[in-house]
C-alpha cells in the first residue's frame, strides 16, 4: 500500500528520480585523450624493509599534474600496502555512494606464495599501481581531500592517527541505520544489478577455479618434461647410431619446455589477476548497493513515521526530503558508476581474452615448430 503524508499527498518510496543536475555532474568520459588529462600517477621501484619487529615492502609512489589544488607538479613518496589501506577505507567513509576499486589480497596462503618473491611484489606492484590509476581516472575520487594527502604526505601516519576518532563514530552511525527500518522492496534497475553481479561473481569465481587448475597442471606436466627430456640426451650417446635423432627429440621436448613454462606464467601474471580483480570489484558494488538499500530503508522509515502522525502538515518534514536527496544521491552515483565500471569491465576483458588467444597461438606455433 502506497504511503501519504497527513494532508493526503501520496508519496512514490520506490526510487526517487535521480536529478539531471547530478547526473550532469557525474557525466563519466571513458574517451578522454591523454592531453586532456591532469593527473598521472605511477606505483614502481619496490623495496624490502628488514626491521627488528617485521619485514615488508614500499613502492615508490610518483604524481605528475597540473592541478591547482597541488602545491607542486611532482611527488615522490613511498607508500607499503597497509597505506594503501588506510585510502580505500577513507574513500569508502567519505564516498559512500561511489564505487571504490578493490585492493588485491593483503594475505596469501603460507607455504603456497613467498609474498617477497620477485614475482610477487612484481604482480602486487601491478595490482596498487592499477589502483591508483582507476581512482585517478574517477570524476570524483581523484579530488577527494584523503587521495592528495596519500599522494603528496610524506609522512602518512599523522593523517591516520587523526582519522581513528572519526572513524569509530562513523561505524556507530551506520550500526544505528542498519539496525533500523528493513527495505520493504529493491527498485527493479538496482534488483537487477544485484542479481548481475551475483550470476557475475559466480561465473568468474568458476572459471578463476579451473584457470588455477589448469595451471596447476601445466606445472606438473612441466616438472615430468624436464625429466623426461635429458633421458633421450643421455641415450644418445649410448647409441651413435641413434644419436642425431635422439639428441633431436631432446631438443624438442627442451622448446616445448620453455614454451609451456611462458604461457603458465602469463596465466598466472596476467590472466589470474585480472580475474581476481573483477571478483573483489564486485563485491565492492554489492556493498555499495547495501548503503543505497540501507539509505532507502532509513527514507521509508521517516515517510512512515510521518504518515502515522495524525497532525495536519502543510509539507514534507525537512528531515525527510534530506533523507529523499541522499537516495537521489546515491541512485545517481551508483548508476554512474555502474556504467563506468561495465565500460572498463569491456575493455579490460576483451585486451584480457584476446591476449591469452594470442599467447596459446604462440605456444602451439613454437611447440609446432620444435
Amino acid at each position: 500500500q502506497d504511503l501519504s503524508l497527513p494532508n493526503g499527498t501520496p508519496v512514490d518510496t520506490s526510487s526517487p528520480a535521480s536529478s539531471s543536475s547530478l547526473l550532469n555532474r557525474l557525466q563519466l568520459d571513458d574517451d578522454l585523450d591523454v592531453e586532456t588529462r591532469d593527473l598521472f600517477v605511477t606505483v614502481d621501484d619496490p623495496k624490502k624493509h628488514v626491521c627488528t619487529m617485521e619485514t615488508y615492502i614500499t613502492y615508490r609512489v610518483t604524481t605528475k599534474t597540473t592541478r591547482a589544488e597541488f602545491d607542486l607538479p611532482e611527488y615522490s613518496v613511498r607508500r607499503r600496502y597497509q597505506d594503501f589501506d588506510w585510502l580505500r577505507n577513507k574513500l569508502e567513509e567519505s564516498q559512500p555512494t561511489h564505487l571504490i576499486p578493490p585492493l588485491p589480497e593483503k594475505f596469501v596462503v603460507k607455504g603456497v606464495v613467498d609474498r617477497f618473491s620477485e614475482e610477487f611484489v612484481e604482480t602486487r606492484r601491478k595490482a596498487l599501481d592499477k589502483f591508483l590509476k582507476r581512482i585517478t581516472d574517477h570524476p570524483v575520487l581523484s579530488f577527494n581531500e584523503h587521495f592528495s594527502i596519500f599522494l603528496t604526505a610524506k609522512d602518512l601516519n599523522a593523517y591516520k592517527k587523526q582519522g581513528m576518532a572519526l572513524l569509530s563514530k562513523m561505524g556507530e552511525s551506520v550500526k544505528y541505520v542498519t539496525g533500523g527500518y528493513k527495505l520493504r522492496s529493491r527498485p527493479l534497475e538496482f534488483a537487477a544489478i544485484g542479481d548481475y553481479l551475483d550470476t557475475f561473481s559466480l561465473k568468474l569465481g568458476t572459471i578463476d577455479r579451473i584457470a588455477q587448475r589448469i595451471i596447476k597442471e601445466q606445472l606438473e606436466y612441466l616438472v615430468e618434461l624436464r625429466e623426461y627430456g635429458p633421458v633421450y640426451s643421455t641415450w644418445g650417446g649410448l647409441e651413435v647410431e641413434l644419436s642425431e635423432p635422439l639428441e633431436g627429440v631432446s631438443a624438442c621436448i627442451g622448446n616445448c619446455c620453455t614454451a609451456l613454462e611462458e604461457l603458465s606464467e602469463d596465466m598466472t601474471e596476467d590472466f589470474l589477476p585480472v580475474l581476481r580483480e573483477y571478483i573483489l570489484y564486485a563485491e565492492s558494488m554489492k556493498n555499495v548497493l547495501k548503503k543505497r538499500d540501507q539509505v532507502q530503508a532509513e527514507y521509508e522509515a521517516k515517510l512512515e513515521a510521518v504518515a502515522l502522525k495524525r497532525e495536519d502538515r502543510p509539507k514534507v518534514p525537512t528531515d525527510v526530503e534530506k533523507c529523499q536527496d541522499r537516495v537521489e544521491c546515491f541512485n545517481a552515483d551508483l548508476k554512474a558508476d555502474m556504467e563506468r565500471w561495465q565500460n572498463n569491465k569491456r575493455q579490460d576483458f576483451r585486451q584480457l581474452l584476446m591476449g591469452m588467444a594470442d599467447k596459446n597461438i604462440q605456444y602451439y606455433e613454437k611447440v609446432c615448430v620444435a
